[in-house]
């Protein structure tokens, strides 16, 4: 009896300790649940509080935060997501806070004003220009003097306030349990390490779709307004790391040779330069199984002189472009990048610059919004005088939504007929661009002969039709200018192969939809070469030029209209005697030599890349050492401007 008692008491006890440990577990687990709702509400306070500082307005915000087509919630997620893991770290619920809103409140501060006096949002560049962050503060104390004083006295209270907060906060909080952090981290860093590993812009990520995360690279105040101030910011973050190379120094930059040519006067009579970068511009007769009657670019095949290999595939114009117009190189900067969005940030040597100090005119032309590619601001400060967009041409005859290559041709020499001095013009077409779409002409003269579905022959005919179109163009802009007394050099190319889809594997050309990054020197050639013209109305075609990137065409363009410089033909022309191809990937000799993965050790690099990627950082990033040498009309003309 006893024991039975005993029994039945033990029993009771256990079961009433289980009880107890149930209520803990449950206690637990629902602490834990409403402190991830306070983590929550507190992330989405911070992105609230973010994107209304960051747009100016709270109107912007509410479409952001709850359209389902917006990575509104993603970046509430995100900030969650951070703030968990540094609580993890911390060991304290809900500290994290105090860390993550000045970090993610201030930079929308700082990216609200520059949108007042420059127009562009914050980029994660802007701080390797630090001194331009500084030089805008003057002109804000100036503009509005009693902000800037409330600015001062606002920034000190806000940190006085965040000291005492840190100190209560530390002292109030949650500790956190060894499990409970463990647990947070063993979830969110795998979460993070997943999200960055989607947040490289040139590549297609499917999981970024799905977030609704999409990077509008080519207009960045769009990318801004879509994605969010934290999202758009994150996008451009791998393009900020951009290191000096080692060894780059004064006595590096003096130890590079230059030759002076200062003493030559150039030719006898200033010829005028039309540069045409042709959207999309591309052999289709290349396509394997597939034939084309007539020839869609009988003009261009007969003046061809060479080739460029296109950096690009499908689109980023801009990178193609940058190279042309400087000499300089995209495989010296962080892959992914655009320099015209991240890195143009002050006046820079161009060919602007070179004819304007040889007494051109200097103006471009392209039939689109300035904004587009951040044209306005760079061609500022590569020094034209002139930008003409479809805002200030005449009106245009298009081609489905897009200006005619012959409407821009007809401008270009309408402008040369008008213009006293030599000129110096760079235009960037617009027809070639895609999407393909049918019935884009309103008749395609171009048969194609070949075994096609007929999405692939509907792409392929449209395209087809506006590269015949672009050829007539040129070939009237030809004959325009052999009947001008002044000689005409004309040098034409196109960016980069057209996106046409599934015509590239349902062909045979290539496997994929899009060319490859990295492969050996004739596939790499295959998906990224585009045809080059370079011809004078009095000497006929420049020939055997081969392949060459577009950082070579300066040099070219230079060398047929009879100047030296330094730095164009000079230091361009040493390098090119040895490479025609400078790729991130792998340098190409004219022979067809490569050098694949050759940026890997800065020890071994050749001397002659070495010495070009110090004058490229030197004028990109650092303190200008070569610029007399390298760039005097560049120079002199910086100094009549200030």
């Amino acid at each position: 009896m006893v024991d039975q008692v005993i029994g039945s008491v033990s029993t009771g006890r256990l079961t009433l300790f289980q009880k107890i440990g149930a209520a803990r577990q449950q206690s637990a687990a629902l602490r834990q649940f409403l402190s991830l709702i306070l983590t929550l509400l507190i992330a989405s306070a911070i992105v609230v509080g973010v994107e209304w500082i960051a747009r100016g307005e709270f109107s912007a915000v509410l479409p952001y935060l709850l359209s389902p087509s917006r990575p509104g919630f993603t970046t509430i997620g995100l900030v969650m997501l951070v703030m968990l893991m540094l609580d993890a770290l911390l060991g304290r619920a809900h500290l994290s806070a105090l860390i993550v809103a000045p970090l993610a409140l201030i930079p929308a501060f700082i990216s609200s004003q520059k949108q007042n006096y420059l127009s562009d949002p914050l980029y994660p560049s802007d701080f390797l220009f630090g001194r331009q962050i500084v030089e805008l503060m003057p002109v804000m104390v100036r503009d509005r003097p009693w902000t800037a004083v409330a600015l001062t006295i606002g920034t000190i209270a806000a940190a006085a306030a965040l000291v005492i907060l840190w100190r209560q906060a530390w002292q109030r909080s949650t500790t956190l349990s060894h499990r409970a952090r463990m647990a947070r981290l063993s979830v969110c860093l795998p979460l993070a390490g997943l999200f960055i590993s989607q947040m490289d812009p040139t590549q297609y990520s499917y999981i970024r779709e799905k977030l609704r995360i999409i990077p509008i690279v080519w207009d960045q105040t769009e990318n801004y307004s879509y994605n969010g101030f934290i999202i758009a910011f994150s996008l451009n973050l791998p393009m900020a790391d951009v290191k000096s190379p080692a060894g780059y120094g004064p006595d590096a930059m003096d130890a590079i040779p230059a030759r002076n040519y200062g003493y030559l006067s150039g030719p006898r009579q200033k010829p005028d330069v039309i540069m045409l970068m042709s959207e999309s511009l591309w052999d289709p007769t290349r396509l394997t199984n597939i034939a084309f009657t007539p020839d869609p670019m009988p003009t261009i095949r007969t003046r061809q002189s060479g080739n460029v290999f296109s950096p690009e595939f499908g689109g980023m114009t801009a990178n193609v472009e940058f190279e042309a117009l400087t000499g300089f190189s995209n495989a010296f900067l962080p892959y992914g990048s655009i320099p015209y969005q991240q890195y143009v940030r002050r006046p820079m040597p161009s060919l602007a610059t070179f004819f304007r100090g040889e007494g051109y005119s200097a103006r471009a032309l392209h039939p689109f919004s300035g904004w587009f590619w951040n044209r306005n601001e760079v061609y500022r400060a590569f020094g034209f005088e002139e930008f003409h967009t479809e805002e200030t041409m005449p009106a245009m005859d298009k081609r489905g939504m897009f200006a005619s290559d012959d409407s821009l041709m007809k401008e270009i020499m309408r402008e040369g007929d008008g213009s006293e001095r030599p000129f110096f013009f760079f235009a960037v077409t617009l027809q070639g661009h895609g999407p393909y779409e049918a019935n884009r002409y309103a008749e395609n003269t171009v048969e194609i002969i070949g075994n096609l579905n007929d999405d692939d022959r509907e792409t392929l005919a449209t395209y087809a039709q506006g590269v015949r179109e672009a050829d007539d163009s040129l070939k009237m802009l030809m004959d325009w200018a052999e009947k001008r007394e002044r000689e005409t050099i004309i040098v034409l190319w196109g960016d980069h192969l057209p996106p046409l889809g599934q015509v590239y594997p349902n062909t045979g050309y290539m496997p994929q939809q899009v060319a490859t990054r990295k492969a050996p020197l004739d596939i790499m050639k295959q998906e990224h070469e585009t045809p080059l013209v370079i011809w004078s109305s009095k000497k006929g075609v420049r020939k055997d030029i081969g392949t060459i990137s577009p950082s070579q065409l300066p040099y070219q363009l230079l060398k047929t209209a009879g100047y030296e410089h330094p730095f164009y033909t000079g230091f361009l022309g040493r390098a090119q005697k040895k490479y025609n191809m400078v790729d991130r990937y792998q340098l190409a000799t004219r022979d067809n030599k490569t050098f694949p993965d050759w940026a890997r050790n800065e020890q071994t690099i050749d001397p002659i890349v070495r010495d070009y990627r110090y004058l490229q950082h030197d004028m990109m990033f650092g303190r200008q050492l070569g610029l007399e040498r390298f760039f005097p009309s560049h120079a002199r003309l910086v100094d009549q401007s200030s």
